[in-house]
């Protein structure tokens, strides 16, 4: 399983040579933003160091690619800042050339870095799934409103100033690819939590919550049922790309109070060298300073 990762600025993390495999030519690098150590399923970003190309071929895992600048081409395709694409498992992947200084994020799920080139569809593939490819920047923000198909939530009322961008969707789990956008200043006061867990790469603006500020570059994953609120964005609005891994229900909670109480056994100040016990937190990037108390006494 992937651990809570909360607030990493992407920055604070170290290039690793890339792994992706079946090049052809170039070389990349690579940050990564969280892993899973069971499956080899990974979020991570990707710096390609000179001309980079693939031939086509088939990934044991479900992977996606979105452009946060230079130019990728996917087939007959060419994505450049905002473009993406996404392969279901075994899912055939058109020949890949990407131009030296490209930047992207990449998503891999269920599977580690294999790559089979020149391979066919493999016959687990179910019919509705294919290559997805989509240009966000020519594509409309849609409202959010709670309990409507294009969120896949359910329950409360509309929620004005959220936009979305839906770049891909599993139609049998829910499992979801999307930017959205809160206009500035947007304003939200209960605590959320959800059933499926919940990433986020914030790529423009800036906005603040119970676990702190974020900007650009910040990165979290967060498992399920992990409260997080209130939410406040800057006066620029503020944009991420988000995933989930299942139907994105909204579970709010109002006037929340957690709250510990008790006699200190051998610790204390009657104890020199003791302190006070923290609450736990999750791996958490230096840079973004400390954190706001997550549980709201």
């Amino acid at each position: 399983m992937r651990p809570h990762v909360e607030q990493i600025d992407e920055k604070d993390l170290i290039w690793h040579p890339s792994e992706l495999v079946g090049a052809t030519a170039g070389s990349a690098k690579q940050r990564n933003l969280s892993y899973d150590e069971e499956n080899g399923a990974v979020s991570a970003k990707i710096q390609f160091e000179s001309f980079w190309s693939r031939p086509e071929g088939v990934h044991k895992a479900q992977t996606e690619w979105f452009v946060l600048s230079g130019e990728v081409k996917i087939g007959d395709e060419v994505l450049i800042e905002g473009g993406y694409w996404c392969t279901p498992p075994g899912v055939v992947c058109p020949a890949l050339e990407v131009q030296e200084g490209t930047e992207i994020l990449y998503f891999r799920e269920f599977a580690g870095w294999e790559f089979e080139a020149g391979a066919k569809q493999k016959d687990f593939v179910r019919e509705d799934q294919a290559l997805v490819i989509k240009h966000s920047n020519l594509m409309e923000w849609v409202p959010v409103e709670i309990g409507s198909p294009m969120d896949f939530s359910a329950g409360g009322s509309p929620v004005p100033g959220l936009f979305i961008k839906l770049l891909w969707r599993d139609v049998k789990t829910d499992f979801y690819t999307r930017l959205i956008k809160a206009k500035a200043d947007w304003v939200e006061h209960p605590l959320a939590h959800h059933p499926c867990s919940e990433e986020a790469y914030t790529l423009q603006g800036s906005f603040d919550f119970n676990f702190g500020p974020q900007w650009p570059g910040i990165y979290f994953y967060r498992p399920p049922l992990i409260r997080h609120g209130d939410f406040k964005a800057g006066p620029e609005g503020a944009t991420w790309l988000l995933r989930c891994d299942g139907r994105l229900v909204d579970w709010y909670t109002d006037n929340a109070r957690m709250e510990m109480h008790g006699d200190p056994v051998n610790w204390g100040s009657d104890y020199p060298g003791t302190q006070d016990p923290a609450p736990l937190q999750p791996v958490r990037s230096k840079s973004a300073g400390p954190m706001k108390d997550p549980y709201y006494t």
